[in-house]
């Protein structure tokens, strides 16, 4: 984006976790990642970065890095299986292709929901990371994979708060931080006692992703806001007009240490 500066301050919270919270452990996560801990010595948020079809981690971590996010820590995680038929280093989420090579019009992305599951109960777990304080980003089908991942774990917050009405002892239903998918639909249509709170930022190009996509998302979430570009695929990294609004939608959801002020996110992205 032309190296260009946007400054943004990020909402404000009383927080009393660790500055710098521990790496996640290779042992833990069982598919290759790259984590990167906050330029700024304050480990306040997590940023999940989660690659689209045929892709891999690795230009994700460059982007993650790029773009120098206050107070926030970044991961970006490798899909677990490689994509069949392909003599490469491409990877998918869940099984993307039948015997004859055809896209499946109707994946079951619980594979990679259950990958989620435990690398979320290893960051909570040992490394410290609250849920509302853990960010997902993804891109196409890596995008869809985190709003399932989202809805997953709203699910499982509601029936815990549910069981603990009954003991007398109810506990809180913890959203996560925030998501954001480049062009990535929900592959369900959610059916939810109460929407899920993560504040949701769809980013689509029009030959991608249709209104109707919107309909799933507003059904699952109580609050997505929409942003349509001309174009296909990721953001570009040269244009600050379409990094512009989820910049601004990170300024208002990303947790702040109290303490540190204002912060400046450069924006020299990469895809």
């Amino acid at each position: 984006m032309n190296s260009s500066d946007i400054h943004v301050l990020a909402s404000e919270a009383s927080v009393t976790s660790l500055r710098v919270k521990p790496a996640p452990q290779a042992s833990a996560i069982p598919t290759q990642f790259s984590y990167a801990p906050s330029d700024d010595g304050t480990d306040e948020n997590l940023l999940i970065l989660l690659h689209g079809l045929g892709g891999t981690n690795v230009p994700f971590a460059r982007l993650g890095r790029s773009l120098k996010l206050p107070q926030t820590a970044t991961l970006a995680l490798r899909a677990p299986d490689l994509v069949p038929f392909l003599y490469e280093q491409a990877f998918q989420w869940y099984p993307s292709f039948d015997q004859l090579g055809d896209l499946i019009e109707r994946p079951d992305p619980s594979p990679a929901l259950n990958l989620l599951k435990h690398i979320f109960g290893h960051l909570m777990g040992e490394c410290g990371w609250p849920p509302h304080r853990i960010h997902l980003f993804g891109f196409a089908q890596g995008g869809s994979v985190a709003a399932e991942a989202c809805l997953q774990w709203w699910r499982r917050e509601l029936e815990l708060s549910s069981q603990s009405r009954m003991t007398n002892k109810e506990t809180p239903v913890r959203p996560f931080g925030s998501l954001v998918t480049i062009s990535g639909p929900l592959l369900s249509y959610p059916t939810l006692s109460k929407p899920c709170e993560t504040p949701v930022l769809v980013f689509r190009r029009p030959r991608e992703l249709k209104d109707e996509a919107l309909v799933a998302f507003r059904k699952g979430f109580s609050r997505v806001k929409d942003v349509e570009r001309a174009g296909e695929g990721m953001p570009r990294a040269s244009s600050r007009e379409e990094w512009q609004p989820i910049l601004e939608f990170w300024s208002e959801v990303l947790g702040w240490r109290p303490g540190d002020g204002l912060y400046e996110v450069t924006t020299g992205t990469s895809n």
